[in-house]
């Protein structure tokens, strides 16, 4: 303790001018905080969201098949604890082994008093709660589990295992729209944070091997080809997104047959995907940038071919380089899917001022508005905090952390 305030002392008071500058932000945070917890403690009307808790989480899905998004929550979890649990059990050159490092010990500690405090903050029933409860229990177990049988899984099945994530978002979007014996539920029904998280995730996963595409497209000595990827990347970057997903909504009806043309929701996840792409496509070109030429040299002259020498020597290293641009690209994609509210979609801001609508809860804007807030918040620090990871785990300069 005393160390702790030796170095704050020595980081916020060594000189006066740093003394007068730290006192001067303390004043203006403190004043800041007490007015922020004055009005969210005394002013603010919490009802609504409350209320609407259900609304903003998965809008109008039908309550008799919500039990599928409680399964596909379950899975998820499961998924994330035994991931976790195996990350720590084979210690890389940027982990020690230790099984409960301290950041583990206290994100747990967090989840518990989410888990129990948002619930009830609320306003949720008891068994509503108890799932809560019960889904950090399976979470602390799958991740105890795994920690401790992990060691003795072989290389094959830490291969097999990293096949879990694909398969469950597979099973995710049957249990979201139905199929194979159950019952169909509409795109149109979907919305709050669940389309929101959809939305992205579909846009993420397939803007990746788009964007890698155009940037070796761009770099490719086919004219055809390298103009076409340069054509495409330059439109894309020069249109607003809110003018494409206009496009995407009216063009796609005109141009597809009647019956083919996707669900609104689908045409807007598509054009996320491909505006995404344009953008990743540039980081990824950065990144090949950064790898000497030698590098290609060097492994085609070790009999590599053309895509083996990009696959297991250029494209690893870009990425590690291009890896922060596309992070930053995916939380702005996060971002960006707010637009869908303005064609029409009940995404969370489109969810959001429904509610507002609402005579019952008129000038109650603050209170969804930080809401959103929150909710934007906690998916993009999840990103960051995964990037770090990411990032550490393929430095090969890495240093073990203690914690």
């Amino acid at each position: 303790m005393n160390s702790q305030l030796r170095r704050l002392r020595a980081e916020l008071f060594a000189t006066p001018a740093d003394t007068a500058l730290s006192l001067a932000l303390i004043t203006l945070l403190g004043l800041g905080a007490f007015g922020f917890l004055r009005w969210a403690l005394t002013q603010a009307q919490w009802a609504v969201v409350k209320v609407n808790s259900t609304l903003f989480a998965v809008g109008r899905y039908p309550i008799e098949q919500q039990w599928r998004l409680w399964l596909l929550t379950a899975l998820l979890v499961a998924a994330s604890g035994a991931t976790w649990g195996l990350l720590r059990a084979h210690p890389r050159p940027d982990r020690t082994g230790v099984l409960w490092p301290r950041n583990d010990r206290l994100a747990v500690g967090l989840l518990a008093l989410i888990a129990m405090a948002v619930p009830w903050a609320l306003g949720l029933t008891l068994a509503i709660q108890s799932r809560w409860w019960g889904l950090l229990l399976l979470l602390v177990l799958c991740r105890w589990l795994a920690g401790r049988f992990g060691p003795g899984l072989s290389p094959t099945g830490r291969r097999l295992a990293a096949l879990v994530w694909p398969v469950l978002y597979l099973v995710g979007m049957v249990l979201i729209s139905g199929g194979l014996g159950l019952v169909t539920v509409s795109p149109s029904e979907w919305g709050g944070l669940m389309l929101t998280l959809l939305a992205s995730s579909f846009a993420i996963l397939l803007c990746f091997p788009i964007g890698v595409l155009l940037a070796l497209g761009r770099r490719s000595e086919l004219p055809l080809l390298r103009w076409g990827s340069v054509l495409y990347i330059e439109f894309i970057r020069g249109a607003p997104l809110i003018t494409l997903l206009f496009l995407g909504q009216n063009i796609l009806g005109f141009l597809l047959p009647g019956g083919l043309a996707p669900e609104r929701v689908w045409r807007a996840a598509w054009v996320l995907t491909f505006f995404a792409a344009a953008y990743l496509a540039e980081a990824v070109r950065s990144g090949l940038a950064a790898v000497p030429r030698g590098q290609l040299e060097a492994a085609r002259s070790l009999g590599l071919s053309y895509p083996k020498a990009l696959q297991h020597v250029v494209l690893p290293q870009a990425l590690r380089v291009a890896l922060p641009a596309m992070v930053g690209q995916f939380i702005s994609l996060l971002q960006d899917t707010t637009l869908l509210s303005l064609i029409g979609l009940l995404e969370l801001l489109g969810t959001a001022r429904t509610v507002m609508a609402n005579p019952a809860f008129l000038g109650r804007n603050g209170e969804v508005y930080l809401t959103l807030a929150l909710l934007f918040w906690g998916c993009c620090a999840a990103l960051g905090l995964g990037s770090r990871a990411l990032e550490r785990r393929l430095d090969p300069h890495a240093v073990p952390s203690a914690t």
